[in-house]
């Protein structure tokens, strides 16, 4: 009974950052998208879900410019090289 509860809980803390991990933009657009859906002849559902999809989208964009970013601002520090 012990190790079934620890089981449990170990699984549903690998579940829950599962979860949160591959959230990042959705829960926004879903809100966005549930709204707007809802307003255009009650298909909140639709809405939500293409929503999740358009914030997720978004937010790797978001994720990939910020660390080209970094990346840049990074290459610039470097000191120059001698090329003889």
């Amino acid at each position: 009974m012990k190790k079934m509860i620890i089981l449990v809980a170990l699984g549903s803390a690998l579940l829950a950052s599962a979860a949160t991990a591959s959230a990042e933009g959705c829960l926004k657009g879903a809100l966005v998208g549930d709204v707007a859906g809802h307003y255009a002849g009650h298909h909140a559902v639709v809405g939500a879900v293409g929503g999740c999809v358009v914030g997720r989208h978004l937010a790797k964009e978001k994720r990939k410019q910020a660390d080209a970013q970094a990346l840049a601002q990074q290459q610039a520090q470097l000191p120059p090289t001698d090329a003889r």
